[in-house]
């Protein structure tokens, strides 16, 4: 049976990837991203069976609204995916500006509370759905000249293990790592050296039917998409 998926992030790297294969499996995906030429493209792309939209997700009224008028025309999700996110220059901590701090715990954590805030109390009163918010391998470790990051993906960690425990039984919030996929993300941090690691149309191939098979016997758990 298709299902609904929600997916933040969704014009570029990881976010696009599985937009596209989720479509081709004939699932509805409706998604957001900050731009709206992107957005546009996205949409022509995939075709009316989708639906996405400009949303800024650290603005919280924005993302209200497209919950409601997403909640109205189409139901609760079967499927949230928090994959928003951005990462900051490499640099020592010391280095970082307070402004791209900032940038990134209001997209990377705030996002995923505002995104979450306004989607799941629809799924919740349906007892149905799983939350995915997009960890990291840098959410269970650390490295040097990404400590911005890093934190924000172990805070994806905590937060979704805290709401696990907050669900009703028919649901589950998982911290999903995706592994090492060649992202602008990554060309940022390794240059080069993300030429090595798998394309995001290549990984939504396997991430999205694990994303599909996902359900209540996953909530609160660590989990990472095969590799």
């Amino acid at each position: 049976m298709p299902k609904r998926i929600v997916i933040t992030g969704v014009t570029r790297g990881i976010g696009r990837g599985l937009a596209g294969e989720f479509a081709r499996l004939g699932h509805m995906v409706i998604g957001c991203g900050r731009t709206a030429d992107p957005v546009a493209e996205l949409q022509t792309a995939l075709g009316r069976a989708h639906h996405f939209t400009a949303v800024d997700v650290t603005n919280d009224r924005a993302v209200a609204d497209w919950a409601k008028s997403t909640l109205s025309e189409h139901g609760a999700p079967d499927l949230l995916i928090n994959n928003a996110a951005i990462i900051n220059t490499n640099a020592n901590l010391v280095d970082v500006s307070a402004e791209e701090f900032d940038a990134v715990i209001e997209i990377n954590i705030k996002g995923v509370a505002n995104v979450t805030r306004h989607f799941a109390p629809a799924m919740i009163e349906h007892n149905h759905g799983v939350i995915v918010n997009l960890s990291s391998g840098w959410g269970r470790s650390t490295s040097p000249e990404v400590a911005p990051y890093c934190a924000t993906k172990w805070a994806m960690e905590g937060l979704s293990k805290a709401m696990a425990e907050e669900l009703p039984s028919g649901m589950a919030c998982v911290p999903l790592s995706p592994g090492v996929v060649n992202t602008e993300m990554l060309q940022s941090c390794f240059g080069a050296g993300a030429d090595s690691a798998r394309k995001p149309d290549a990984f939504a191939q396997v991430a999205a039917p694990f994303l599909l098979a996902l359900g209540p016997k996953d909530n609160g758990q660590s989990l990472t998409v095969p590799g």
